[in-house]
């Protein structure tokens, strides 16, 4: 028998049910170096074991056995030392599990409380946004309070002024309403700029932190979520593994203690034991690597931390950057507030130096108006003085009549006591004789007798002896002449003789004394005499242009609906707030002004019922109590102007008309009055009125009902119409509103039924700009003109807009657009002059609206233009009545009508550039415009003599021929 050493190598790792065969006399030696080592490394990972056993050699023959050297108590004890060993360990590492599950918790929460931190300060942030975009807003709203103060205290600087500056009251009105609208455009672009741009960095800037603050959460939220809930589920699960085989590996170690009290095999609960403990090991090895993808986990998790910390500060950063947007945006929004109220301040200053400069004019004005007072004042003296020296005229002629009166009395009581005398002398002579038929009686002679031929004998032949002649000569030449002597009396009875009635002395004196009194005849001969000397004048110009009347040729006076006479001249005796007051009345009182002043025809506002006050709204077409007045002071408005050979223009509005009622369907398409219309008088392609007629011939006007025209129903009663007007009311002719409507056609078949004498149509068109500048080339606007006109046939005349929208720019040192390539005009005057009715303002361009004022600096050279060239010139009430240029215009005036100027005159133009404008109209005017040198006798081609007529200076001048 020999003993055998087995090293682990050759023992191997026992399976857990594996059994070493038993024997009776086997012994179990267990000596200190055959002590089965096992040493647990846990540090690495890793368990090292170490077991050496010794076995006894048998041999089959013998019964002699090796006993194993080894005691039964100490290995039991040695085993379960190691097993709680173990179970220490596993319990440190347990503990050490829950140790790193603490620190994970710890680092969840100060993952929350960063969370909450981040919330916190997005919150902050958020609070300061709101905070920033409340302050902005409260900064624009103070702006727009302060700049609506200011403006209000503009404006009521405005009043202040337009109630000091009466006489400057219509420069005051335009100044004011452009003061205004340029406010309220630069408010509107600077408050919606600044809008704009706030709203959009606010909103930004919100939805960018809000962006952020939601990412953040997010992430950190499904980051810790996560990763805590897999952590604590790894842990929990690796611990529960380890509590179950930590508590096999006691019921292992109880069924040990009971195998080795019952006397079970030692090999048999090692091998279970080892086997458990590999078990528990791997458990643990499962454990430490959970642990280990839990720190990974935590490190991925602290990695994302960072990033999320990265994009925290990047938030920040933006939130800062947003921050310093809107201080930057605060500060460019003061600075715009402080350039706009710069800019305010230097508007005002230019209206206080404009308004300084107009009351310095209006001054001077009233100064030379208190000059022309005083001179007239000093006249009156001068007048008075006449007067008084008048007085004392005829009191001297009183005195030398009243004395002459008493030497012819004196002269008379010499004679009769001459003759007193004288028949004395005969009574006493022939006191013996016939009896006298006369008595003396104080210088009286009664006649005795009781015939009365020798009565009436006696009184013609007086009882006076023969005057010698030379007494006669002299008496026939101081003395007064008397009444011629009567033949009989009868023809004394009845004679129309008045003796003269000689004042006596006190009634001369007391008349010589007496002041001059209103009622005084000489101060009413006086004005009497200023009125006739008025009318006279008048009169003469009256006369003058009867006579150039009388002197035309046949084919001049011919009046045509398109042209006229050819020598009109049209007033637009309204402006867009007339109706505003009884403007009939008013305008019929400057009837009279406008005919002296050369005017030939007025243009009255629409005369119809109307939905809108300006009367462009027809409803009752026969109801002529409008805004303006009553029909009753239409009618007398129109014979005033008839009154003065002017010719009355009626307004019409012919496209379109308002329905006093509404269809089954809510549609105002029925009309009432006396031409009670249908849907079938409304044309089918308007698109709000459901209209049954035919499609429009022209476009549509979209705020009310478009007319139909090509219904014969429909332009039997508009024929009518307009006789009715034309017979009835007194209307001569026609200005025809928003022609574009309908077809011209149309147009000719009205003015051949009513005959107008003048006819004039509103064809409005855009004209042609490039890069919002003018283009030089308009034809193709003047021949849409031109084509309207050729559609009636010529029987109407047009406004020339395209001259109007050029004069907007070539008065402006652009000169040369005045002439187009042929040498003629550029506006309708240049093709069809006959046809051309020119303006610069009407209600619409002019007036309130303002929708295309012409220059205001630049108005008389418009009028100068136009009222020199061919054509019909139409003046503007507003120019005429209200822009103090009355004067003016009536001088251009008769300079045309001096010159002969007519619709169809002759033009020659000599120069058009930057410098200025030169024309010569018909055979007898030149005009220019401009700062260009220019006189008549600087030109070869002008012959003749010519007198400057009119001279302001760079702006035109005009002369005519001698």
């Amino acid at each position: 028998m020999g003993a055998a050493l087995l090293p682990d190598a050759a023992f191997g790792i026992l399976p857990r049910c594996s059994v070493l065969p038993r024997h009776p006399l086997i012994c179990r030696v267990i000596s200190a170096r055959s002590i089965r080592k096992r040493n647990y490394f846990f540090a690495d990972k890793r368990i090292s074991k170490s077991a050496h056993l010794v076995f006894s050699h048998t041999n089959d023959s013998d019964d002699t056995l090796t006993d194993v050297i080894g005691d039964q108590d100490d290995l039991g004890r040695n085993e379960v030392i190691g097993l709680e060993h173990e179970l220490m360990i596993a319990r440190k590492a347990l503990s050490e599990a829950q140790h790193r599950q603490g620190i994970v918790e710890k680092e969840r929460d100060q993952l929350l409380e960063e969370l909450a931190r981040s919330e916190a300060k997005r919150q902050e942030y958020i609070t300061t946004i709101l905070h920033d975009k409340e302050v902005a807003i409260a900064e624009l709203e103070a702006a727009k309070s302060l700049f609506q103060k200011k403006l209000e205290d503009s404006v009521d600087e405005k009043f202040t002024l337009e109630s000091k500056l009466v006489l400057a009251k219509q420069d005051a009105v335009d100044l004011a309403v452009q003061v205004e609208k340029l406010a309220e455009v630069a408010f509107q672009q600077a408050t919606s700029h600044i809008l704009e741009d706030a709203q959009l960095r606010i909103s930004s800037a919100e939805t960018t932190a809000a962006e952020a603050a939601h990412l953040i959460e997010k992430q950190i939220k499904d980051a810790t979520e996560g990763t805590i809930s897999s952590i604590v589920e790894k842990s929990s699960y690796a611990i529960e593994r380890a509590l179950v085989a930590a508590e096999e590996a006691g019921e292992l170690a109880k069924k040990s203690m009971e195998t080795f009290i019952g006397g079970t095999s030692p090999f048999t609960e090692i091998a279970a034991v080892q086997a458990e403990n590999i078990k528990l090991q791997g458990i643990i090895s499962d454990t430490e690597s959970q642990l280990m993808i839990a720190r990974n986990e935590a490190d991925k998790l602290k990695l994302e931390l960072e990033s999320t910390r990265q994009q925290l500060q990047t938030f920040e950063q933006r939130a800062n950057d947003a921050e310093k947007a809107l201080f930057d945006f605060q500060e460019s929004s003061r600075k715009n507030a402080l350039k706009q109220e710069e800019e305010m301040k230097s508007m005002l200053e230019k209206v206080k130096k404009d308004v300084a400069e107009r009351t310095k004019a209006i001054s001077k004005a009233f100064k030379a108006d208190l000059k022309n007072i005083k001179a007239t004042v000093e006249a009156a003296k001068d007048v008075v003085n006449c007067k008084d020296y008048a007085y004392l005229r005829r009191c001297e002629a009183l005195q030398r009549s009243l004395k002459a009166s008493e030497d012819a009395l004196k002269m008379w009581r010499r004679r009769a006591e001459m003759t007193e005398s004288l028949l004395l002398k005969e009574r006493l002579q022939d006191e013996g004789g016939e009896d006298s038929i006369y008595v003396i009686n104080g210088g009286r002679i009664d006649l005795l007798t009781d015939v009365d031929s020798q009565k009436w004998k006696l009184l013609s032949d007086g009882p006076r002896r023969e005057i010698p002649q030379w007494m006669a000569r002299r008496i026939n030449a101081v003395s007064p002449k008397f009444p011629p002597k009567k033949i009989d009396v009868a023809e004394a009875l009845t004679s129309k003789f008045r003796s003269l009635e000689l004042p006596t002395a006190d009634e001369v004196w007391s008349i010589a004394r007496e002041k001059p009194k209103e009622g005084d005849a000489l101060i009413e001969h006086v004005y009497e005499r200023e009125t006739i000397e008025r009318k006279r004048k008048a009169l003469e110009r009256g006369l003058q242009r009867k006579t150039i009347q009388w002197q035309r040729a046949p084919e001049q006076t011919k009046l045509e609906p398109g042209t006229g006479t050819g020598r009109e001249i049209v007033f637009q005796g309204f402006n867009w707030e007339s109706w505003r007051r009884h403007w009939y009345l008013e305008l019929a009182a400057k009837a009279a002004d406008l005919s002296q002043c050369g005017v030939t025809a007025v243009w009255l506002p629409p005369p119809t019922d109307s939905v809108s006050p300006q009367g462009y709204m027809p409803s009752d077409l026969y109801n002529l109590n409008s805004s303006y007045g009553s029909v009753e002071e239409l009618k007398y408005c129109i014979e005033e102007m008839h009154s003065q050979d002017l010719l009355a223009l009626g307004d019409v509005v012919l496209n379109h008309r308002c329905a006093q009622k509404q269809s089954p369907n809510g549609v105002w398409n029925i009309f009432g009055g006396k031409i009670a219309w249908g849907p079938e008088a409304i044309v089918c392609d308007d698109p709000n009125f459901e209209g049954r007629g035919n499609p429009s011939s022209g476009d549509i006007f979209h705020a009310a009902p478009n007319i139909d025209h090509s219904q014969d129903f429909v332009r039997k009663d508009i024929k009518d119409w307009l006789n009715w007007l034309r017979n009835d009311i007194g209307f001569d002719g026609w200005r025809l509103d928003f022609v574009r409507g309908f077809s011209g056609i149309y147009v000719k078949e009205y003015i051949e039924a009513s005959n107008p004498a003048f006819a004039i149509g509103e064809y409005w068109d855009s004209l042609a700009y490039e890069h919002g500048s003018l283009c030089y080339n308009q034809d193709a606007h003047r021949q849409r003109i031109i084509n309207w006109i050729n559609a009636t046939g010529g029987t109407s005349s047009a406004f020339d807009i395209t001259t109007k929208g050029i004069l907007h720019s070539a008065l402006h040192n652009e000169y040369w657009r005045l002439i187009d390539p042929q040498g003629k005009p550029t506006g309708v005057m240049g093709w069809w002059p006959s046809r051309a009715v020119t303006f610069l303002e009407n209600h619409d361009t002019g007036s309130t609206q303002g929708h295309w004022p012409f220059p205001r600096d630049k108005l008389m050279q418009g009028y100068s233009y136009i009222l020199t060239h061919p054509g019909t010139p139409v003046i503007f009430y507003d120019h005429f009545y209200d822009f103090g240029v009355h004067d003016v215009i009536t001088e251009l005036i008769e300079a045309r009508r001096r010159a002969g100027i007519h619709c169809r005159s002759s033009i020659k133009i000599y120069h058009a550039n930057n410098e200025g404008y030169v024309a010569q109209v018909g055979d007898a005017l030149v005009m220019k415009l401009g700062q260009f040198d220019w006189n008549p006798s600087k030109e070869n081609q002008l012959d003749g003599s010519w007198q400057k007529f009119v001279d302001k200076g760079t702006d035109y001048q005009v002369w005519l021929r001698q």
